[in-house]
């Protein structure tokens, strides 16, 4: 009887033993849980954020797997922290050398993720995650533009039955995309048509909105633009005329006043669209590498400058050489002409010498020479 009990007794201490563990770990997991921000987080462009995700109560995770991920992407991994360190092969490539965790915090239960240059493409929702703790949270980040352009407002048309005027309002640079809204002078809002939107290449959007007002007390009306997320608000005024609301069908002041503006407001349009488009290109040159870091210009300024040093000592070392040559030419030419004065004293000195003896003298064949 003592002799079988022994061999029983192992596998019932093992199941003991196992239950008490996944006890233990599903009251860990039911005690322990992340907690995010309960609302988006709202960046700008080119910005550094944290998008934060504690575990309460805290404890130290330096040693477990901690995952940021974001389930439509294909890598889905953000960033895996994983017995100690980055694993940064299996992070989405767009995220590469732009996220981290502080890791001096993971001892508190701190995992909030660091990320560094914001892009319009890292708009979403983050999932912060530890697999051994079976915890989750989520965060949902909002990007938005830097530079919104102010609106652009101008004449646009007439209505001539009602003795309207028509307004166009036309603003560039938003991300998220904005929301137009019309006003009179004295804030009340106005009746519009639709607002168009255009997304350009830049994932930024483009919004204008045309509204027709009849003439009022001030004749002054606003177009604005804001985005609720960021709280960020452009708006401008502008004040109409009394007589672009008369009907004068004759009235060739107001049709040159109306031609004027409009032809203003598609001037500043088309410049407006031009400014937009050089910043796009400058911005994509930048991405591949096309145009100079501030670094690089700095870089490319002193090796200019070296090399212009270096070019003006050659010149001025050739110059130099080419006065040297031309002191040695002059050197000889009057060492030349030295000799030839002295040729020319020799055959005179001989000549006279000679013409002094008589006609009968017979000079040595060695003089004659």
């Amino acid at each position: 009887m003592f002799e079988m009990a022994g061999p029983l007794q192992s596998p019932l201490r093992i199941i003991n033993v196992l239950v008490v563990h996944l006890l233990l770990a599903d009251f860990c997991r039911g005690q322990f849980q992340l907690t995010g921000p309960p609302q988006p987080i709202v960046a700008t462009l080119g910005d550094d954020i944290i998008l934060p995700c504690h575990l309460v109560p805290g404890m130290d995770v330096t040693g477990k797997t901690l995952e940021w991920t974001r389930p439509e992407l294909d890598p889905r991994f953000v960033f895996v922290w994983r017995a100690g360190q980055d694993h940064v092969n299996l992070k989405n490539p767009s995220y590469k050398g732009r996220t981290s965790l502080y890791t001096d915090a993971l001892k508190r239960g701190d995992i909030s993720l660091k990320l560094s240059n914001v892009k319009t493409s890292d708009r979403g929702r983050y999932k912060c995650y530890i697999p051994d703790l079976s915890t989750v949270s989520f965060v949902e980040l909002v990007v938005a533009s830097r530079a919104v352009s102010g609106p652009t407002v101008c004449l646009s048309g007439l209505d001539r039955n009602k003795g309207a005027v028509v307004l166009q309002c036309k603003s560039t640079g938003w991300y998220p995309e904005p929301e137009v809204f019309w006003l009179d002078g004295e804030g009340n809002l106005l009746s519009a048509g639709p607002t168009e939107t255009v997304r350009g290449p830049d994932d930024l959007y483009t919004v204008s909105s045309r509204v027709t007002v009849e003439k009022r007390h001030s004749n002054s009306f606003t177009c604005r633009v804001q985005q609720n997320h960021i709280n960020q608000i452009r708006e401008t005024h502008i004040h109409v005329p009394d007589d672009f609301f008369e009907v004068q069908s004759s009235s060739s002041s107001t049709t040159a006043g109306l031609s004027v503006s409009l032809a203003v407001c598609i001037l500043v349009i088309l410049i407006l669209g031009f400014l937009l488009w050089r910043q796009y290109k400058t911005r994509e040159k930048k991405q591949n590498g096309e145009v100079p870091t501030e670094e690089e210009e700095k870089l490319m300024k002193v090796l200019y400058k070296q090399k212009l040093k270096e070019e003006q000592q050659e010149l001025k070392e050739e110059q130099q050489s080419r006065e040297e040559a031309e002191n040695r030419v002059q050197i000889l030419e009057e060492e030349l002409q030295k000799k030839n004065r002295e040729v020319w004293i020799y055959i005179l000195h001989r000549t006279f010498i000679f013409s002094l003896l008589p006609d009968s003298f017979n000079p040595p064949s060695d003089l004659s020479k």
